[in-house]
Formats: C-alpha cells, structure tokens, sequence
C-alpha cells in the first residue's frame, strides 16, 4: 500500500472539515497521499445516530486505517475546552492499537476550530495530544517561522492550526489560517517522509 497520512477530523458545521481539506493540500504538495477520514456523530442515549456509511464527505476511518497510516493530522472543533466527544469517543476504542504500540513513533499533529477568540483552542489542541503521546507518537506543530503565526487576527497557534468560526459559525477561514493549515501539511509530510525513507 502507498504510504499515506490519515486526516482524521470531526466536523458540526464545516470549518474543521475545510481545515482538513487544506492540511490535506499541504501534505500532498509534499508528494504523500492525504487519506480524509472523520468519525460519526454519537449519542448520549447511546442509539446509533448516524448510517453506516455518510450521505457525503469522507468516509469513516477504521482502526487498521490508523494503524496504517504513516502520520497523522488530528481535527476536532473545541467542546469547553476539549476535543468534541466524537473524536474522544473513537480514540478511547484505540486501546489494541496502544497495547500493541502501532503507533509508536509516527509523527502526529493537531488542529481545531472554536467559536470565540478566546474558546479554549489551546487547550483543545493540548487535550488531542494526550492520547496521541500515550501511543507514543511524535508531535509537531506551527514553528514561528511561519510569519502567520505572529500576523494572524484570527486564530493560529504554535500547537498546531486554529480558526476563529464566530458564535454563529459564520467567519469563513482566513487567509492566515488557510496558509498556516497548508504550512502544517507540509511540515507534517516533510516530516513523516523522513521516516519513510529511513
């Protein structure tokens, strides 16, 4: 199989989703596939909300999607601070993966979308590293090199990509955090390339 790197995301109303797609374009300029994958929806009575297969968009991932992958990019809107319970909810079924250490070493990054400037993107991005660190992955982020990290008005981080949605969702991505996502695929692809040939 082609070496590939799982965009993995969850998205309510798009932004993460774009967000995905642009990491998605970074990686591949750096000649490594891009395989978008998202989880489903879940519900707090426990009934399954979603079909099997989505009406449109990515597919849902797999664990040997996971397993095979060669780097990952991890996206979750920010829920009070905190990946949305979807994403939470398909990393805590991850448990064989981390016993057999399938993950361990492959580079891995993070990014999020949140409604106010001051929504918890950070602390989102940090709550999404836990578990990856737990599997021994390798993380990386947005090095200040990049000049959109010190310009942006609107989100954008050193841990990884941000947008800033709007209470009602309605702030498309800006020109900063388009580049800043399509920067992060890169540094990540450069990165996982190097492992490859090793």
């Amino acid at each position: 199989m082609e070496p590939y790197i799982l965009v993995l995301y969850y998205s309510r109303y798009g932004a993460t989703k774009e967000m995905a797609s642009l990491i998605a374009r970074g990686i591949e300029a750096n000649n490594l596939t891009a395989m978008l994958r998202t989880v489903p929806s879940i519900s707090p009575t426990n009934l399954q909300t979603e079909p099997s297969i989505p009406s449109a968009g990515a597919s849902y991932v797999t664990l040997e999607e996971l397993t095979n992958c060669c780097g990952l990019a991890l996206g979750s809107p920010t829920r009070f601070g905190n990946m949305a319970a979807p994403m939470k909810y398909f990393l805590d079924t991850t448990a064989g993966l981390w016993l057999n250490g399938a993950l361990i070493g492959k580079p891995a990054g993070v990014f999020t979308s949140t409604a106010s400037m001051h929504g918890g993107q950070e602390s989102t991005l940090l709550s999404m590293m836990l578990p990856l660190l737990h599997h021994g992955m390798l993380i990386t982020g947005v090095p200040f090199s990049e000049p959109e990290l010190t310009t942006t008005r609107t989100g954008g981080t050193p841990y990884g990509p941000t947008h800033f949605a709007g209470i009602n969702n309605d702030c498309p991505v800006s020109e900063h955090e388009k580049q800043l996502c399509i920067k992060f695929g890169k540094r990540l692809a450069e990165i996982t390339n190097k492992f490859i040939k090793e």
